[in-house]
């Protein structure tokens, strides 16, 4: 018998355990969120005896006559505390890392009530973000010192909001005290687990699969193959090409593929059923990288061959401009494979529902999961419910399903409640990457430093499905110029698959990748022209009116001239100092219909406001309060924010492409105008029960369309970022003016950039997912994240110039935070010790391992 003290409360178990899951599990304490069961990531963090402690590694015998807290533990002077002042500085995102934070922050101020911020800065730098940066959950800290020694009060936002008014999000409280619910805090009765059984080789055929012996287990529900799918075998997001289980007969393509799903009575049995399925494998050489795949020989891993996309894009004779131009540059660029390292693993609960399943997920397009499930159990869409949870970050990874579709698959089977949950090894190894990418930029100017051409070759390695492929190629190709005046290009891209890992989107969806090379380039030309880096993205930065490299017409709020203005003073201060600029679309953009849909449902005296759009940390719910607030002229009291839920929400996309603050924020809007309407007549009272709908297409053209200047998309933002050097070569400052129409809530958008530049220094100088022969290799705590500790001082410029006519002028602003990032650095770098680096993560650096 071990006995613990909890919360001020005695606590009495005999069962020897890791304290996560005592805590977890046994306990219902779910605060204590299981980030990787590693002790890597500080999600788990508890107090034990007055000290910050991660609680997936002790175990509970360890524990024994110790004094634990958990946030469930704290007073409530505490609580009202900490929620405010996480709130307040904008410290919470996606949330799932913020329990965590505040008790490794109550912690030291226990012992201290009065830290310096680098004491704050230390107290975390074992607890890992992945989405604000730091620097405003070290505010928070700081605040919360300040009220408890003061005795401040907390007063929370209330009345009207606006656009453009620095609110706390509309999740942040529960976010921050662990009473909001993410998908694996979900605990039903009478609910099963289930896993998949992982391929044992990147390509083998699977010859036979052997479950008896698993399935004789006690406590075993069923073990399941694609033999059991009533629908179709293969899925995807936009093209079907993904088993959800490798048939017999069929060939693994990565060591993702699931073979079989086991379902258990509990974890445990689950997990030891698993290692009684026998699989047996034929096992052939796998394509290790693009460039074998694309050799004439080679085998073909999907119908139609190896190559999933070939774009082109051309405007003028390259070639002859570039000839008879004064200066060029050619050189060779690889940037690698991106792991998303988001703070939540995936996880998902489904359950029967009126004869289809409903299921709680944790994903970026609540309807995105649903089609696809549907199509594998060959019913109707309408009989799958998608609901999601609170969603602890995305970036990109997750958009494709990966648990949703076979946990509805066990459910629908079984016709019981099921979880199931991709442990963080698994996370690593199954859901899609960021793309590596080997790129041959060529560039040139005349002798003013006026660019007059751009050729590019862009190879991607796509890896075993197809993903977001395709579209991230297209945006990696058609952003390769920049926000600059080009009209003569010549870009021609591949994405191959691999027996790699899936790529598929991630923050910056490509445009990452191309605009280190063609940054990069430009730091080169102005050198041989003998003007600045600075001046020559100035000369050639494009004007509103001119012409994109794409045929776009640029619109009134293009504001790359602003942003490089914004840090001109310290471009020209400063002794080692390196910029870059970038442009990103918002929305989906090219001819492909995107649509906004927004319903506002007055329900017992509030407007409730439902869409499909996911928010995965970006703050979408708080978007929509502000825009329907503002519009109607309603106060936060008679607002409520609903999680997405395919039965009430209309379809509004999925959460990628920076689309979700212009497209859905544009949808809120023109619902709340007719609310508005009916409101100068009727009280909320007497419109109970009515329905407000508005929906929003952003019209683009086609790629290659025959019309002159065609729309590629509705809008673009525009970014310039300087990172400055310490005499030392460590990072002195980083700056971020970054163009975003009106800011809707200036606080969040202060928090993207943040979170966003950190992420891109990870990419610049730490950050690498190893593969060797197909097999990871990272863990979680080897991916070389960035930590408190580690993290400059972080400014941000916003500039709001008008020019959109829809969403209040708002652009979305989550991708392009990262995008200018790390040629920015390697520029820096290069002023520092003229070692010219074309390969990221740079080497030789105070950062490099």
């Amino acid at each position: 018998m071990y006995t613990l003290n909890i919360n001020g409360k005695t606590v009495e178990t005999e069962q020897d355990k890791k304290l996560m899951r005592f805590l977890r599990d046994d306990l219902g304490l779910t605060s204590v969120k299981d980030g990787c069961s590693e002790g890597a990531c500080g999600t788990c963090t508890v107090i034990v005896d007055g000290k910050a402690m991660r609680a997936c590694i002790p175990m509970v015998s360890k524990m024994a006559g110790k004094k634990i807290v958990t946030v469930e533990g704290l007073s409530e002077r505490e609580k009202e505390v900490y929620g405010y002042a996480f709130g307040k500085v904008g410290a919470v995102q996606c949330g799932f890392c913020i329990p965590g934070m505040v008790l490794s922050g109550k912690a030291l101020l226990d012992a201290k009530p009065d830290p310096a911020r680098i004491e704050v800065i230390a107290a975390i730098k074992n607890n890992i973000c992945r989405c604000t940066g730091y620097k405003k959950i070290v505010d928070g800290i700081l605040l919360a010192g300040k009220m408890l020694r003061e005795d401040l009060p907390a007063v929370d936002d209330s009345g009207e909001v606006t656009v453009g008014q620095a609110m706390q999000r509309v999740d942040a409280k529960k976010k921050t005290l662990g009473t909001g619910v993410y998908v694996d805090d979900i605990c039903l009765d009478g609910m099963i687990y289930a896993s998949a059984v992982r391929a044992a080789h990147p390509r083998a055929v699977v010859k036979a699969i052997h479950t008896e012996k698993a399935k004789a287990l006690p406590g075993v529900i069923g073990v399941y193959t694609a033999a059991d799918i009533p629908g179709d075998v293969k899925v995807g997001h936009l093209k079907q090409d993904w088993d959800t289980m490798i048939p017999v007969g069929e060939t693994t393509r990565f060591l993702g593929d699931a073979i079989c799903i086991v379902a258990a009575e509990t974890m445990e049995m689950m997990e030891e059923a698993k290692k009684l399925v026998e699989v047996e494998y034929e096992v052939l050489t796998p394509l290790t990288n693009p460039f074998d795949a694309m050799k004439e020989h080679a085998p073909a891993l999907h119908d139609g061959g190896n190559i999933l996309a070939d774009v082109h894009l051309s405007r003028g004779d390259a070639d002859a401009v570039i000839e008879a131009s004064r200066y060029k540059v050619t050189r060779h660029y690889e940037t690698p494979w991106t792991e998303h390292a988001f703070l939540e693993p995936e996880c998902a609960v489904a359950m029967p529902f009126d004869e289809g399943v409903f299921i709680y997920s944790t994903d970026q397009g609540t309807y995105d999961t649903q089609r696809e499930t549907a199509e594998m159990l060959g019913i109707p869409k309408e009989k799958v419910v998608v609901e999601n949870a609170l969603v602890g970050g995305g970036f990109g990874g997750k958009e494709d399903v990966t648990v949703q579709h076979l946990a509805g698959l066990v459910a629908y089977l079984t016709g019981r409640i099921v979880k199931m949950k991709l442990t963080r090894k698994e996370s690593i190894m199954i859901h899609p990457k960021r793309h590596p990418m080997w790129m041959d930029v060529t560039t040139a100017c005349d002798e003013n430093g006026k660019l007059t051409a751009l050729k590019a070759v862009v190879i991607s390695d796509t890896g075993a499905y197809a993903s977001l492929g395709g579209p991230v190629l297209q945006r990696a190709c058609t952003h390769a110029a920049g926000p600059y005046n080009f009209q003569v290009i010549d870009i021609d891209g591949k994405a191959v698959y691999t027996n790699n890992p899936p790529a598929g989107a991630f923050r910056g969806f490509g445009v990452t990748q191309t605009c280190f090379a063609s940054e990069r380039n430009l730091d080169l030309l102005a050198e041989m022209v003998g003007i600045t880096p600075w001046e020559i993205r100035y000369r050639n930065a494009v004007r509103p009116g001119e012409v994109l490299p794409n045929g776009q017409i640029a619109d009134p709020s293009t504001g790359i001239v602003e942003t490089l203005e914004a840090v001109k003073d310290i471009c020209e201060n400063e002794k080692y100092v390196g910029l870059a600029c970038a442009m990103k679309n918002a929305g989906v953009g090219v001819g492909i219909p995107d649509w906004g849909r927004c319903r506002l449902l007055v329900k017992d005296g509030k407007v409730r406001i439902h869409s499909g759009a996911s928010c995965i940390g970006q703050g979408l719910g708080t978007v929509l309060t502000q825009v329907v607030s503002e519009t109607a002229g309603l106060t936060l009291d008679e607002l409520e924010w609903c999680n997405p839920n395919t039965a009430i929400a209309p379809d509004s996309g999925t959460t990628s492409g920076s689309r979700q603050t212009l497209v859905t924020g544009e949808a809120a809007r023109r619902a709340s105008l007719a609310l508005k309407e009916d409101l100068k007549q009727y009280s909320l009272k007497e419109l109970e029960g009515k329905d407000y709908y508005g929906e929003y297409l952003a019209k683009t053209d086609a790629m290659g369309a025959d019309v002159p200047n065609p729309v590629s998309h509705v809008a673009y933002g525009y970014a310039t970022q300087v990172c400055v050097l310490n005499e030392d070569g460590t990072i002195k400052k980083m700056v971020a003016a970054h163009d975003v129409g009106k800011a809707v809530n200036p606080i969040s958008v202060e928090g993207q950039i943040e979170g966003g530049v950190v992420m891109g220094m990870g990419y610049a100088l730490t950050e690498k997912y190893v593969l060797e022969n197909c097999v990871p290799k990272s863990k979680y705590g080897t991916l070389g994240l960035f930590k408190a500790d580690k993290v400059p001082e972080l400014e941000s410029i916003i500039v709001e110039k008008q020019g959109i006519d829809v969403a209040c002028g708002a652009i979305g602003i989550g991708e392009i935070t990262s995008i200018p990032t790390a040629p920015a650095i390697a520029g820096a770098y290069y002023s520092w010790n003229k070692d010219f680096q074309t390969k990221l993560p740079l080497t030789g650096t105070p950062y490099s391992k």
